[in-house]
């Protein structure tokens, strides 16, 4: 039996070609980043934050500093992913919820901030790292999605960072990490392309 899960993360490739005359409601765009945020965070920091650039307006800001790339004007949808600094303070406020729902008791909540104060406190480059892996994880996991609703997606890196964070309003703790394109594909997209082999990137030890 083919595991509806594996098949949908097999055949996934980046689309190049979108319909342009498709849309995807915002109840459709709030529901692919629910799913993205169930994705893994260290220390549940949930560092990240997701702008949706849908409107033809917001879509002639991005285009332009986004080396023009076709489909941040055909896809429903281009979403700037945004990964935040590691910050260990915020851990109380993160885990509040998640002792109210009975999942960790109260005082484990000082046993999480303490290692990650270490951790991230006066480390840019690990807050940093911390920052582009959260929002990888939680873009990963909106590829998925989207292709498990029968849409295309797009992650592009190709983009000036500096314009993006002034013409986007980005916080001084914000990095943007990558554009994900995602809505109905048209014909002549490629599919899924040969990996290495298993043999060549795999080692037992």
């Amino acid at each position: 039996m083919t595991n509806p899960v594996i098949e949908c993360i097999v055949s996934r490739s980046a689309a190049k070609y979108y319909d342009p005359a498709a849309t995807l409601s915002d109840a459709e765009i709030r529901e692919l980043v629910r799913i993205g945020t169930t994705a893994p965070t260290s220390f549940h920091l949930q560092n990240w934050r997701f702008i949706a650039v849908r409107t033809p307006e917001a879509k002639a800001r991005l285009r332009p500093i986004a080396w023009n790339q076709p489909a941040i004007k055909e896809a429903a949808v281009t979403f700037i992913i945004i990964g935040q600094l590691a910050d260990s303070s915020t851990i109380p406020e993160r885990l509040a919820p998640v002792v109210e729902a009975g999942i960790m008791p109260a005082r484990m909540v000082p046993e999480w901030e303490s290692p990650a104060r270490r951790l991230y406190f006066d480390q840019p480059q690990r807050q940093r790292d911390e920052a582009i892996r959260s929002a990888t994880f939680g873009t990963a996991a909106i590829i998925y999605a989207a292709r498990s609703l029968g849409l295309g997606s797009t992650p592009m890196i190709g983009f000036d960072a500096e314009a993006v964070h002034r013409e986007f309003g980005l916080g001084g703790d914000e990095v943007p990490v990558m554009l994900l394109s995602v809505g109905p594909e048209r014909s002549g997209n490629w599919p899924q392309k040969p990996r290495l082999p298993v043999a060549d990137v795999l080692h037992f030890a």
